[in-house]
């Protein structure tokens, strides 16, 4: 039987504070992913869709995957004002 920390694998190089952040943007992208497709809205779809996918791609850095979050959610906020 292979030993397991011989396996590689994604999660073997993510810090503790990246799969936080990962977490939580994942959960805040899930729920408005869930919105947007209960409500049949674009936007919070498509931030949604947005989010999960940076949670799921930038695990290597904690710091740039909340900068880029936070610059989705700064769009979405936007967008809102602006009518859409």
């Amino acid at each position: 039987m292979p030993d397991n920390a011989s396996m590689g694998g994604l999660l073997d190089n993510i810090s503790g504070s990246a799969l936080l952040a990962s977490v939580l943007w994942g959960g805040i992208g899930s729920g408005f992913l869930v919105y947007g497709w209960k409500q049949k809205a674009t936007i919070p779809l498509a931030v949604g869709l947005a989010l999960v996918g940076v949670s799921y791609c930038m695990l290597n850095s904690a710091l740039w995957m909340s900068v880029v979050s936070v610059a989705i959610l700064a769009g979405f906020i936007w967008a809102k004002k602006q009518g859409y």
